[in-house]
């Protein structure tokens, strides 16, 4: 019988990543304001962590029986800054105009959560990510696509921003969410195999 996965996160991206890798996540919305949780002293790193398991929690709380529960979340560090979604195009352009040409690291954190067992596994993941020195007409078009105004750090590799990324130094899917490797090896630390969710029959 296939174990009920539920990824805590309104990410489509994490969601087609979860697909196009056989698995078929339930998708349940923490809807956690992350503008209220307090980073305190955290690194950019530990923040995009502590918010995974926030939602994580959050989800699981509301679940009865036999389930993986999955939280995610991401947050590119630039110049040591922890940069989240820009949220309208004005602050995308303006994110472009900073990162272009330069790098900067791409956190993930992940929490996956064994609902029946009481058991947690956490994980935070970080990639480089090195963006293109592009003008300022490409940053008005990609901008003003909408695209980035609401994905982690402004920009993805999956859609229109896949121009503008010129290396990734990591997993390149921990970029558009979550890392498949990292988190196949966190079911395991729980005791479960991608085929308890799903994934084709070796």
């Amino acid at each position: 019988m296939t174990t009920r996965f539920i990824l805590a996160s309104a990410s489509p991206a994490r969601r087609q990543t979860l697909l196009r890798a056989g698995v078929t996540p339930e998708v349940i919305v923490s809807g956690l304001d992350e503008s209220s949780v307090d980073p305190e002293s955290s690194t950019p790193a530990e923040f995009a962590q502590l918010l995974a398991n926030t939602k994580a929690k959050l989800v699981a709380a509301g679940i009865r029986g036999e389930a993986l529960v999955l939280g995610c979340d991401s947050l590119l560090e630039f110049d040591g800054e922890a940069v989240g979604k820009p949220g309208t195009t004005a602050a995308a352009m303006e994110r472009w105009r900073r990162i272009r040409g330069k790098r900067g690291a791409l956190h993930t954190g992940h929490c996956l959560m064994d609902v029946a067992a009481g058991r947690v596994c956490v994980a935070t993941v970080s990639t480089s990510v090195d963006f293109a020195e592009i003008s300022d007409d490409e940053i008005e078009a990609y901008c003003g696509s909408g695209e980035p105004s609401n994905v982690a750090g402004g920009f993805t590799i999956d859609g229109y921003g896949g121009w503008f990324i010129e290396g990734i130094h990591g997993d390149p899917h921990n970029v558009v969410g979550v890392s498949l490797p990292v988190l196949r090896k966190m079911m395991g630390e729980l005791n479960f195999r991608l085929t308890d969710v799903g994934y084709p029959a070796f």
